[in-house]
């Protein structure tokens, strides 16, 4: 129950440069997914931050986690071709910095639904250390 980037290309609108997701590695519909991000130097984040000390912006691994709870929701008969979009972010935590040559590993659990509105609980670990935690509201756009 693997799916590489071409297959994910397939469920999430994103691309280049900001397709975030390298694998999902494991998921059940509308419930949780689990996926890699593999961090090289060759990002375009890295031209710009920080030129001399390079540090993944929090907010994109937070896009990253999204996007593997974005697959989860949209792999439901329901949901695809749809978009899901951002609603909110409660309670991030930022514990390890996250540099080229790291793998993040990219969980999400969706912990709430209610119609197309919901609420996933996020992590994700280099080396088995959590780099940064978050409940990440969404919500399916009705019109996509």
């Amino acid at each position: 129950m693997e799916l590489n980037s071409n297959e994910i290309q397939k469920i999430l609108p994103h691309r280049y440069p900001f397709l975030l997701v390298d694998k999902i590695t494991e998921y059940v519909p509308g419930q949780s997914a689990k996926g890699i991000k593999c961090v090289t130097a060759n990002e375009m984040q890295f031209l710009g931050h920080f030129p001399q000390k390079h540090v993944m912006p929090g907010v994109l691994i937070l896009e990253a986690l999204a996007q593997t709870g974005a697959v989860a929701i949209l792999l439901e008969e329901e949901n695809k071709g749809k978009i899901v979009l951002f609603g909110g972010i409660k309670s991030a935590r930022f514990r390890k910095q996250v540099v080229p040559g790291d793998v993040l590993e990219l969980s999400c659990e969706i912990i709430q639904k209610k119609g197309p509105v919901g609420i996933g609980k996020a992590v994700a670990k280099v080396d088995g250390q959590v780099a940064v935690s978050a409940e990440l509201m969404f919500a399916v756009d009705a019109e996509s």
